[in-house]
């Protein structure tokens, strides 16, 4: 997808679109109300992840400007106003969901990505598949060109994590937030000894790999 995020934190900023450019998408920044509005009315985005309180223009004054020109953008709000009554006055302006800091940059990741679906909705994904691998999520199985794969639950929660961001890089930090539900890296060598279980039971017998390591970045699932 191609975002716009707007954020006057540029540490906040950066860190926002490194992540989203680590699972595959194109990001632009813009730093205050007024550049944001100007930029989303210039281009066509695919969402919009909104600071709420900006110099210049206030974040919902850029939504309500939005919706008055007729743009239907998939909108997230961040901010640090989490009541649940600032949560509806921005629902009602017209965002699409609201996430409030601090935050996990895998769940924001998942609610812009699920906004972003926003136009085409789908039924609820049951099963996954990669070449010949098959997840059944409901029944909890795992085959590969029709072989049984017994997996720990460990295993199938970081292979799920893989498939479903399938021919993207899943950074070590998506993975200790999704997996392991850790907010830092602890400096552990526990998603090195996963991977490579998981490489040995998926990958080991077969002809093809499927998954890979990107040095410097994290991990790819793909033919």
């Amino acid at each position: 997808m191609r975002i716009l995020v707007v954020e006057d934190d540029s540490v906040a900023a950066e860190y926002v679109r490194k992540g989203l450019m680590e699972a595959g998408h194109v990001v632009d920044l813009a730093p205050d109300g007024d550049l944001g509005l100007e930029m989303a009315r210039a281009a066509d985005y695919d969402a919009l992840i909104l600071d709420r309180m900006l110099p210049k223009r206030d974040g919902l004054e850029v939504l309500a400007d939005l919706r008055e020109d007729g743009d239907a953008v998939p909108v997230l709000i961040l901010s640090a106003l989490g009541e649940v009554d600032q949560k509806v006055e921005g629902l009602r302006a017209g965002g699409d969901d609201y996430l409030a800091k601090p935050y996990s940059f895998t769940e924001l990741l998942a609610r812009v990505e699920a906004i972003g679906r926003r136009s085409d909705p789908t039924a609820a994904v049951t099963k996954l598949k990669v070449g010949g691998l098959e997840m059944d999520l409901l029944a909890r199985t795992v085959r590969r060109d029709g072989q049984k794969i017994l997996l720990q639950p460990r295993e199938f929660r970081l292979l799920e994590c893989l498939m479903r961001n399938a021919g993207r890089v899943v950074t070590r930090t998506m993975l200790l937030e999704k997996v392991w539900d850790y907010h830092f890296d602890p400096q552990t060598n526990v998603i090195d000894v996963h991977i490579s279980r998981l490489r040995g039971k998926i990958d080991k017998e077969f002809e093809e790999p499927l998954l890979h390591t990107v040095r410097g970045a994290g991990y790819r699932l793909q033919v």
